[in-house]
């Protein structure tokens, strides 16, 4: 059985506030799924859906893996009223391996050996180093362990992290369509948007803690959005706070994000972490600004 597998581009704007100028093009491929540690540096820049993620000009090939077709429904492939949707979780890890970005991907028991999804993160210019698949009560875990292919190591450009996250998400919408409605994403280039949105305000929770002589631990938990991940990153280093590693998990239509942060080498003091999250809090709660006003 053959499907359509399209390349598809997200716009990519850098800048020193978040405001979108000369957009620049990243292409992904559909299937992609990362997990795995990363440091971060204090470029700034952000990511807003230019339309819908899979482009108009779509090329026939042969699936990669028909095991990633939904499981689970009934004989023809549909969905009984009684079947329960699982949330869908993209994990991306930092912190676990010392030489690789650990990424996981977890859609109950419906997800498959996801081939074109390690095709996929090739095609980023990552190699797949280990994977391994486990099972739990809530379903089936893919883990992968990736680095970047021209230099071997882990990846630690926030820029390419969350391409990696929306190219996963992506590839969950494509071959499992029924996960639209459950990510925030769908409501950005999914086919059926989740029925309600998440209240920021409500969604949103901030804590910095000590962690360790060196380190704070900060944890966001928000409505996820594309780009968030870079902009989480930007928001803190532009009050020169240095992100170190941490996890970032994309969970339905939530986003946590748990960072270890640092200020010349020491913990947060309790000033500068009330800066940070109001910094945080502004960000996360202020309205999006339409690309088409500009």
């Amino acid at each position: 059985m053959a499907v359509a597998m399209a390349s598809c581009s997200l716009g990519v704007n850098l800048n020193s506030n978040c405001s979108l100028k000369k957009p620049l093009a990243i292409p992904l491929q559909t299937g992609a799924i990362v997990e795995g540690s990363f440091g971060f540096g204090s470029k700034s820049f952000c990511i807003v859906p230019k339309g819908r993620l899979l482009s108009s000009s779509t090329s026939t090939t042969p699936r990669a893996s028909s095991a990633t077709a939904v499981e689970g429904g009934k004989p023809d492939g549909s969905q009984s009223e009684t079947d329960k949707i699982p949330i869908p979780k993209v994990i991306i890890d930092q912190d676990s391996d010392p030489n690789a970005t650990v990424v996981e991907i977890t859609f109950g028991d419906r997800l498959g050996a996801l081939l074109d999804t390690m095709s996929a993160l090739r095609n980023l210019g990552l190699n797949v180093v280990k994977a391994n698949v486990y099972l739990d009560s809530s379903g089936k875990h893919n883990k992968f362990a990736i680095t970047r292919a021209d230099t071997g190591r882990k990846v630690e450009d926030p820029e390419l992290l969350e391409a990696i996250r929306l190219t996963i998400i992506n590839n969950l919408i494509e071959y499992h369509p029924e996960s639209s409605s459950q990510l925030a994403m769908g409501a950005a280039f999914g086919i059926v948007p989740p029925p309600e949105q998440v209240d920021v305000d409500v969604a949103t929770h901030i804590s910095i803690n000590d962690d360790g002589p060196n380190r704070s631990l900060l944890y966001v938990e928000s409505a996820d959005r594309p780009g968030l991940l870079v902009d989480l990153v930007k928001t803190v280093t532009d009050i020169d706070v240095a992100v170190e590693s941490g996890e970032f998990d994309t969970e339905g239509l939530l986003a946590k994000a748990k960072f270890h942060v640092s200020y010349r080498g020491k913990p947060l003091i309790k000033p500068l972490q009330q800066v940070l999250a109001n910094s945080l809090r502004y960000y996360l709660r202020r309205p999006m600004t339409e690309e088409a006003s500009f």
